[in-house]
């Protein structure tokens, strides 16, 4: 096993699982937003503000493309996926694994769409969003993981998988 990248929706817990399977895996942990914002010297909310949220999918695919390491969990935005060689990048490195969430747990967590700097058009909705999304997970992951549970449960159960699938690349 080289690298697992986290995909999934915006608060489906992909910071926060990926620094606890890290520490239980003995890895690295990198998360793609805030290698953005310390790239570009922006939060994501002021990225999206002066550059628009497609300004903002063309930094994080730029960011992801760069990305070069080993025995690392990597925790991307929710819209990482937008970038189809983003995902082969990441591909390359390791595994790909969506952190599935639905969309009330997901609204729990999120709170206000803006203030939490999701790359969406202006009008769109929680539920618009995971629509045009949730293809694009499924396509690109290699395993699914509930991440509608506890974090303890959901780490549990992606070690478990991760274990029980080890053939995957």
């Amino acid at each position: 096993m080289s690298c697992i990248s986290l995909i999934g929706m915006p608060a489906a817990g992909k910071s926060t699982i990926g620094v606890l399977l890290a520490k239980a895996l003995g890895y690295d942990f990198l998360d793609t937003d805030l290698l953005i914002q310390v790239t570009t010297q922006r939060t994501l909310p002021q990225i999206i503000a002066e550059d628009g949220f497609l300004g903002l999918r063309k930094i994080e695919a730029d960011v992801i493309g760069s990305v070069d390491c080993d025995r690392t969990v990597i925790a991307t935005g929710g819209s990482a996926v937008y970038a189809p060689e983003s995902m082969t990048h990441l591909s390359s490195l390791g595994r790909i694994v969506y952190l599935r969430a639905d969309a009330d747990i997901l609204q729990e967590r999120i709170g206000n769409l803006v203030s939490r700097g999701v790359s969406a058009a202006a009008d769109a909705t929680l539920e618009s969003i995971i629509a045009e999304r949730l293809p694009m997970y499924e396509r690109f992951s290699d395993l699914t993981i509930n991440a509608g549970q506890n974090t303890e449960l959901v780490l549990a159960n992606l070690l478990q998988a991760l274990t029980d699938n080890k053939d995957l690349k």
